[in-house]
């Protein structure tokens, strides 16, 4: 049997930041938090992720003894200035699709264990940051986030990957507390514009920027548009003014050669304006929560940031797919970006597409032409 030094070392040898260990006990507190909140939570299982089962490791695992939690840190290098203000920084070199980063070092972990006969399950729906809270590897943020102990200068820019297994390790102390200093006076709650962060460890999923930016249904609301700011996928706001996060924020980091190659293809002209083929070669390998039948969200997003950069450069591109897109919920946000970006060109685009206009379009284009006006 295995060691649990040698479990370790090959953590270590596989470019993991921390590795810890606890029981496969189940994790009733979470499964309250989910009975409780079932309204918020909802969306997750018509997703197909159920995460009251994924309270009992048992259930994944019969047999289960010992839940291993891997510590990724994902965020070791720089990423080029024109991606990270768009783009959630966890998601930009994510290979969950491509599987030529995390996940053969995963699998090569996973393969290891099973050589010595040991079980051993990666489920998506065990309470990761939990387990890794239960394993001693860290703390939690008010953000709901979860920072290490020992990576990456103690920050939360770390993913906590749990397997269950069959064998028996000795489990780590528990950590289970929030971590951050009484002098930060909420700065994660009150920086998160759409009011998802509601209290200390308590998040309303539905309101997260992350969330509206690839679930969201239906046209982004109206009173949502503008504290989304410039986010296209993801959303890195509570982390970037957590002072827990200040000192890697400030680490002279080299730059990640995966994300600086694709940087080009993610401008956002070539966006806003991609097919269908352009999307599966160039985008969805790497930030996959949206399929092609999806396009119509990327493009809406992408509007949404436009307007909100309020830069004129971007109204030809705008008009452009204001006149040219078929998707009512693309067209409505080219509208709204104009006029929020305002300026004659934006106010000419907006008075030539009128005519044509259906009633939601039409709509937002009279609030838009208002808006450009004022």
């Amino acid at each position: 049997m295995l060691t649990q030094e040698q479990v370790i070392a090959k953590a270590r040898e596989l470019g993991f930041a921390d590795i810890g260990f606890t029981t496969a006990e189940p994790f009733p507190e979470q499964r309250q938090i989910l009975a409780e909140r079932q309204e918020a939570y909802a969306w997750a299982l018509r997703a197909g992720l159920d995460l009251v089962a994924g309270t009992d490791p048992a259930s994944v695992l019969p047999g289960a003894k010992s839940i291993i939690v891997l510590l990724e840190a994902y965020f070791q290098e720089a990423n080029p200035k024109a991606m990270e203000p768009f783009f959630g920084r966890c998601y930009l070199d994510d290979d969950r699709v491509t599987k030529d980063g995390l996940a053969p070092r995963i699998k090569a972990f996973r393969d290891f264990l099973r050589q010595d006969g040991t079980q051993v399950k990666v489920p998506f729906h065990i309470p990761h940051r939990l387990a890794a809270a239960r394993a001693g590897l860290g703390t939690f943020g008010k953000n709901c986030l979860f920072y290490s102990n020992r990576a990456a200068r103690q920050s939360s820019w770390v993913l906590p990957i749990a397997l269950v297994v069959d064998a028996e390790f000795a489990p780590g102390q528990p950590t289970m507390v929030v971590g951050c200093p009484d002098w930060c006076r909420n700065a994660c709650l009150t920086a998160c514009p759409t009011g998802a962060l509601q209290g200390p460890r308590k998040i309303d999923p539905r309101r997260c920027i992350s969330f509206l930016t690839y679930y969201g249904q239906g046209l982004t609301p109206l009173e949502l548009r503008e504290p989304m700011g410039l986010w296209v996928y993801g959303c890195d706001r509570c982390q970037n003014v957590c002072p827990r996060n200040a000192p890697w924020l400030a680490a002279d980091l080299p730059p990640n050669p995966r994300v600086v190659a694709k940087a080009p293809a993610f401008e956002l002209p070539k966006l806003l304006g991609m097919d269908v083929a352009y999307f599966e070669e160039h985008i969805w390998p790497h930030m996959f929560y949206m399929k092609a039948k999806d396009l119509w969200r990327w493009k809406m997003n992408v509007a949404r940031v436009m307007g909100n950069t309020r830069d004129q450069a971007y109204v030809p591109d705008l008009a452009q797919a204001l006149a040219r897109e078929e998707d009512e919920r693309v067209r409505s946000m080219c509208a709204w970006a104009l006029g929020r970006i305002g300026g004659p060109q934006a106010r000419r685009a907006l008075e030539s597409a009128r005519g044509a206009a259906s009633s939601q379009v039409a709509q937002e284009l009279a609030q838009a032409l208002a808006m450009a006006q004022g």
